[in-house]
């Protein structure tokens, strides 16, 4: 097997490795040991020596556990802005490509320009510290001074994927009572314009007092200009409490609407920035780019990260794929140190044999794979790539998260589809059933017993359902809801959700969001969404559907639901792969429908125990479509 080992330079040179040496460490393992177990002392070292944070009034404890360790307060008394950081200089911040070919390149002194603006913008126009700002627009450079005014104001942005349909948008917007949208009118996909401000207008939440419109396509309506908001100057910057909100990024799960998990200034960006200095091994003026959306945590991981370690970002607009070649193209243009690819992404570059030619690839010092499980075929295929050189940092956490749990340092080898460590101030572990280590090799779900900065800091207006998601099933333990295995050498393995949750290519989304749009219509009594295996997506929706008395099965009206998901949460989110139309759904006996059992029932395996189903039958329903697919 083939496997990916350090040279001379990564056990010299890296961050982690100068890391160690210079505080006498000795190990990879003792210093994740030390970030777990001295937070106070490793947290405050980054955050001051390492980062070099601007504090208008230090800190002075880094650590307070009084309300116990689900919610935990960091760098107390801290007067802080995370982005009020950037340098005034002429060096690059932001490299960005449109698909037509068009290119731009933003300094730190441009961003922080409008970033001003922005913020000074807001004040003027009745922003008060605290209300939200959401933010639906691409992969534009403009965001990236929107994203930081907003905070530099004292606002709390709402990054919004800029595939939502107008279902999405409202949910979010509604649930986060967003005062002010920043919004482009279209964005471009494979050469084509895509309406984006008729989406945003039909999901507008009634909490909306002002839309700021990137306008791109000439589309008018009553709405601000945000070329005019650039021009209108300004230094206005809010002085924030360390604890204080900056963003709440919405992620979804098994049931209900999605959760909106909260962000604050010394927490998401002070964990970004630390993961892709360890892990990443990103340096001063390097380029960090990340194939991502705004919109998912990774979009703002990479922002935060790219600034506060005073690097570049590079991103780019549009498909991948259009043309072939884009992405080795990209990153030979803009010198890309380090590159994030889903494992879909990946996988899919291989199926249609999109290599990088020979010298594209010479900038690049790491590969990076999040959002699922990488396969080997896919790891080998970015391993020959890179010809043994680059190392591929497999990197698993979370949204809740703020990064990784787990990740891969250049200090230690790195076997296919594998992790090497825990990430920084992470105690992680495999827990059975019964709340114990998993034995070596075997399959358990993924647990914390530490605490970090990047904690999300509960769920937006819904603290009782943080508990439940990630503190109810063991007593102190996070329990993050992977299933994952430890090796006998101590390598870890993410072996996929140990929920219900569906992950289309990376990107989670809850059975739930595609189930009420499907219940919405006339016919449906009823719906379960579960998500199979997919040769390039990781996983898609297939939905099991139950008519109301009065309609029949028929290719037309499954066409006309798989329609109505996609208007409703974009294509992209919302693309059901296939409904089954059943009479019956397995549920419990309290009316829980037991996507668990569907699912294993649909691809053949065991269903477990099926001592609280209701209704057996339903299990024949399930086997009966199954052998018809």
């Amino acid at each position: 097997m083939e496997i990916w080992r350090p040279e001379k330079e990564h056990l010299s040179e890296s961050n982690i490795a100068r890391y160690i040496s210079d505080r006498g460490l000795g190990t990879l393992d003792a210093f994740i040991s030390f970030t777990y177990e001295r937070p106070e002392a490793f947290w405050s070292s980054f955050v001051d020596e390492v980062l070099r944070v601007k504090w208008y009034e230090k800190y002075t404890k880094v650590l307070d556990l009084s309300s116990g360790v689900q919610w935990p307060r960091w760098f107390i008394g801290g007067k802080i802005n995370i982005a009020d950081q950037l340098e005034d200089s002429a060096r690059p911040l932001v490299k960005w490509e449109g698909e037509d070919g068009s290119k731009a390149v933003w300094s730190y002194s441009e961003v922080l320009y409008k970033a001003r603006a922005v913020a000074s913008w807001l004040k003027r126009n009745g922003l008060n510290k605290g209300d939200r700002v959401g933010i639906f627009m691409p992969m534009v450079p403009e965001i990236v001074p929107v994203m930081l005014g907003a905070i530099r104001a004292g606002g709390i942005i709402v990054p919004l994927f800029s595939g939502f349909g107008k279902e999405a948008i409202r949910v979010r917007l509604e649930d986060s009572e967003a005062k002010f949208v920043f919004a482009s009118d279209i964005s471009y996909r494979r050469g084509r314009p895509i309406d984006m401000l008729s989406e945003l207008r039909a999901g507008l939440a009634p909490s909306v007092r002002n839309v700021v419109v990137h306008e791109r396509g000439g589309l008018r309506g009553d709405y601000v200009s945000l070329a005019e908001v650039f021009k209108t100057g300004g230094d206005y910057v809010e002085a924030a409490s360390s604890e204080d909100p900056i963003m709440i990024i919405y992620t979804s799960g098994t049931t209900g609407k999605p959760k909106g998990t909260v962000h604050t200034h010394d927490g998401f960006p002070i964990k970004a920035a630390a993961d892709v200095y360890f892990h990443f091994d990103l340096r001063e003026g390097e380029t960090l780019s990340w194939i991502t959306d705004m919109g998912w945590m990774m979009g703002p991981w990479m922002v935060f990260a790219a600034y506060l370690l005073r690097g570049s970002m590079a991103f780019f607009e549009g498909a991948p794929d259009y043309p072939k070649d884009r992405v080795w193209r990209f990153v030979e243009e803009h010198r890309v140190s380090a590159l994030g690819l889903a494992a879909t992404l990946t996988r899919y570059l291989r199926s249609i044999e999109a290599a990088a030619a020979p010298g594209q690839l010479d900038s690049l010092k790491a590969f990076g794979n999040t959002g699922e499980p990488i396969d080997v075929e896919s790891w080998l295929w970015l391993y020959r790539m890179g010809r043994g050189r680059i190392p591929i940092i497999n990197y698993s956490g979370g949204t809740e998260i703020s990064g990784g749990i787990l990740g891969c340092y250049v200090v230690r080898e790195m076997k296919p589809s594998s992790f090497n460590g825990m990430s920084p101030g992470i105690k992680a572990a495999v827990f059975t059933e019964d709340g114990k280590p998993a034995p070596p090799g075997t399959e358990g779900e993924l647990v914390v017993l530490s605490v970090w900065p990047g904690m999300t800091r509960g769920f937006w207006r819904d603290p009782q359902r943080y508990l439940e998601t990630y503190w109810s099933k063991w007593p102190g333990v996070w329990a993050h809801g992977d299933a994952a295995m430890v090796d006998q050498e101590g390598f870890y393995y993410i072996l996929g959700r140990a929920d219900d949750t569906i992950k289309v290519a990376g990107k989670r989304l809850g059975p739930a969001e595609i189930e009420t749009v499907l219940n919405a219509h006339p016919a449906v009594a009823e719906s379960a969404c579960i998500g199979v295996p997919h040769d390039i997506k990781g996983e898609v929706p297939i939905c099991f559907v139950v008519l109301k008395p009065g309609y029949e099965p028929s290719e037309e009206l499954k066409r006309e639901l798989i329609k109505r998901t996609e208007e409703a949460l974009g294509k992209a989110f919302g693309a059901v792969e296939d409904i089954k139309f059943v009479k019956l759904l397995p549920k419990t006996r309290n009316a829980k429908i037991m996507r668990r059992v569907i699912r294993a029932v649909y691809l053949g395996r065991n269903p477990g125990d099926l001592s609280a189903l209701e209704s057996p039958e339903a299990i024949e329903e399930i086997k009966r479509v199954a052998i018809k697919s």
